[in-house]
């Protein structure tokens, strides 16, 4: 048999197995892991996620602890948007993918896997990126170390910032 390790999953699967819900990954003051986090705006940030589906995963998060779209201000989608925007030239321009989801999951039923605070998924994709791991044996191979993600966007975001943010 086949091993594949990820000892960075301990403490999430050990924190959900005793029910630790409560507190917010994306809340700075409850556990943003901020090294991930790869631009900071106004109103919102773009983080990486931590569990990605594939590398450079990004997610656009209100700084505001909100549950949905219905709870943002002009100002926070206004920002939400235009930072969703800088992702996508950000990931064009650092993997290539052959495109991109966007998404939103609201409510556990809709996927969501942190409840209560509201945040827009943006997940490179390649013609082909289903391999026979995902579908035979539901693992993700990731090539990229996320600290390499980090600091591979970071610099980017910065110069799309100056260059896109100044305009709006």
């Amino acid at each position: 048999m086949e091993r594949l390790w990820s000892p960075w999953r301990l403490a999430y699967v050990t924190r959900t197995a005793r029910g630790e819900h409560e507190s917010c990954v994306f809340c700075e003051n409850n556990g943003l892991d901020t090294d991930l986090v790869v631009f900071t705006g106004t109103t919102c940030f773009v983080v990486l996620n931590l569990y990605p589906y594939n590398n450079g995963h990004l997610m656009t998060v209100p700084k505001r602890h909100i549950a949905d779209l219905a709870s943002t201000t002009a100002e926070e989608r206004a920002e939400l948007m235009a930072l969703a925007r800088l992702a996508e030239i950000a990931l064009g321009e650092a993997y290539h993918p052959h495109g991109i989801n966007v998404g939103i999951n609201i409510g556990r039923p809709a996927g969501a896997g942190v409840l209560d605070h509201l945040h827009v998924h943006m997940v490179p994709r390649w013609n082909g990126d289903t391999s026979f791991m995902g579908v035979v044996g539901n693992t993700r191979v990731l090539p990229e170390d996320l600290s390499q993600a980090v600091d591979k966007l970071r610099p980017i975001f910065e110069r799309l910032a100056k260059e896109h943010l100044a305009r709006t």
